[in-house]
Parts: structure tokens; C-alpha cells; sequence
């Protein structure tokens, strides 16, 4: 199966490969330039992937917002602010994707929880980082980005349980991230879920959108 994928999906296997293993710069002594680039490369193979497909239209938009994504995981190793902003960028991207494949019809309860994600995750990273105040604020800011990101993925044609479900751990290591602010960054387990939580759910966001943009493209090339 490994074997299998690497052929199929090389860009794929190898981000998942780097992905996976990228923990072991938390404690090995590497130059700083290389445990960055090692840290992009993980979501930079899935916008790689995402080209491999197609180079123009949706793909192009997915590819954008996951290189966005890759920039701000180098950058915040740099600047917090700055990965923040880059991943601003990228959220903004996706929006934009998402609203171009809106769900024709959302029963009560997904409309509910459409709704509540934007109050409720703002309000999480103001309440965990709220000291200094201009801190949470900013979170809050960001986190609605985030959270608007997640709640359009959910309301979207793209699976729930995949596109959706990523969008869900992306807030969720967003979350742990603030608190890892307050707490400190000492805990192993504590960025491992960060991490992993992180990177998967970006991985279930473009394999999402990956498999249903090529059955899309399938259904109008067969002939009626």
C-alpha cells in the first residue's frame, strides 16, 4: 500500500513522511534554517500534490492556500506575528474556495453549528491568552479568521468528514497553541498534538478537496 502511494501520490508520501518524522527536530540540534525548511516542506508537498492534479482553477486556489499555510509555519518559527499573517492569508484563500462550492442545503443542526464556530473558538483564544489584552485580542482576530476558514469548510460540497473534520483539528491545534503560549513549550505531548493535529488537519483538508474536485472533473469528461 506504501509502495502503492509513494508511486501513485509521490508528493503525497513524501509529505507525509516528513510530516510524521518532523518532531525529531524538536530535539535534535539542527541549524535553524533546516528545521524550517523541514517544518514547510511538510505542507509544501501537499500544495505540490495539489499542482500535480492541475495547475489551473480550484486546484490552483487549494495550492495557494496550503503554500500560504507552508509559509506560516517557517515564519512563525521567526515571528509569531508574521506566521500569523501568512496564515491569515491563506485562510482568506480558503474562504474564498469554499464559498465557490457551497453546500445546496444544510439541515438545523449543521446551520447551527455554522453559526456557533465563529463566537464560540474567538472566544476560547481570548479567554487563554487574555493576559496582556492586546494579545487576546489579537488572538480572537485571528481565531475568527480561523474559525469563519472551519466554518465554511463544514457548510461546503467538500466532504464533512474529511475537508470538515480537518478544519476542526486546525482550530483544535490553534487552541493548543495558545495555550502553549501561556504554559510554555516544554511539554512534549503537549507539541506533538499541536503538530500532528495541525498537519493532519490540513492533510484532510486538501485530500478532501483533492478527491472531490477530481470526481467533479471525471463526471464531465464521460460521455452522457
Amino acid at each position: 500500500m506504501e509502495q502503492d502511494l509513494a508511486h501513485r501520490r509521490p508528493f503525497l508520501f513524501l509529505s507525509l513522511i516528513i510530516a510524521i518524522a518532523y518532531p525529531i527536530s524538536f530535539y535534535v540540534n539542527m541549524p535553524d534554517p533546516v528545521m524550517i525548511a523541514w517544518k514547510i516542506a511538510a505542507v509544501g508537498g501537499l500544495a505540490l500534490y495539489a499542482l500535480r492534479n492541475h495547475s489551473h482553477g480550484n486546484f490552483l486556489i487549494l495550492a495557494a492556500f496550503l503554500t500560504f499555510y507552508a509559509l506560516g509555519d517557517g515564519l512563525v518559527e521567526l515571528k509569531l506575528i508574521w506566521g500569523a499573517a501568512a496564515f491569515a492569508i491563506g485562510h482568506i484563500i480558503a474562504i474564498y474556495l469554499f464559498s465557490r462550492h457551497r453546500r445546496p442545503q444544510l439541515s438545523p443542526s449543521q446551520k447551527t453549528l455554522v453559526l456557533v464556530i465563529p463566537i464560540i473558538v474567538p472566544s476560547i483564544a481570548y479567554t487563554i491568552v487574555r493576559s496582556p489584552t492586546e494579545v487576546g485580542f489579537d488572538a480572537a482576530l485571528y481565531s475568527f479568521l480561523l474559525s469563519l476558514m472551519a466554518a465554511m469548510a463544514w457548510s461546503s460540497a467538500f466532504p464533512r468528514y474529511r475537508t470538515g473534520l480537518g478544519a476542526i483539528l486546525f482550530i483544535i491545534s490553534d487552541l493548543l497553541l495558545f495555550s502553549r503560549l501561556k504554559i510554555g513549550d516544554d511539554n512534549l505531548l503537549l507539541n506533538l498534538s499541536i503538530w500532528y493535529s495541525y498537519y493532519f488537519g490540513v492533510f484532510l483538508i486538501t485530500t478532501g478537496i483533492v478527491q472531490t474536485l477530481r470526481k467533479k472533473e471525471v463526471r464531465r469528461v464521460m460521455p452522457q
